[in-house]
Order: C-alpha cells, then structure tokens, then sequence
C-alpha cells in the first residue's frame, strides 16, 4: 500500500542543521529519516481523534449488513463488470 506524503521545507539555524546531521549519523540515518524519526516519537501517544458515523451512514450499513446475502463475487476485472452494467 502507498501512504499518500506531503513535503515540508524547514529553516533551521546552520548551527542546528549540524547539530540534527550530528545526530543522524550517530544512528547511521539521512537528516531527513531522522527528523522524520522524531516527529513520530513525539506524537505516538497521542489519541487519534474519531467521530461518530452520522445518522444516515448509520443506516446505510445497517442495510448493506441485511442485505449482504445478496451481494455478488466479482472475478476478474472490476472495471468490465461495471462497463457491462
């Protein structure tokens, strides 16, 4: 699976970028990996927010759940199935 990712461009002291580069060898990493490294140290523990599905999705999967009995294996290509409806 591919994880979608975004690039983020910092400005750091000279000072702290030798400082991170210092650092990052230590561990035999890019700058990049270990800042990377840090940012995920730091927000591992915090609670990943979740939300209620609306009343209406509600609904819906309580349908789709009724009615999975009557659903169909697709073989093969999903996009012909769909083209011959």
């Amino acid at each position: 699976m591919l994880t979608k990712q975004t690039q983020i461009k910092l400005n750091i002291p000279l000072q702290l970028k030798d400082y991170l580069e210092s650092r990052a060898a230590r561990f035999g990493m890019p700058i990049a990996g270990y800042v990377r490294h840090l940012i995920v140290k730091d927000v591992e523990e915090m609670d990943y927010p979740t939300y209620r599905a609306s009343e209406e999705v509600e609904k819906a999967y309580e349908k789709a759940m009724k009615e999975k009995d009557k659903s169909i294996l697709v073989k093969g290509d999903i996009g012909d199935f769909l083209d011959s409806l």
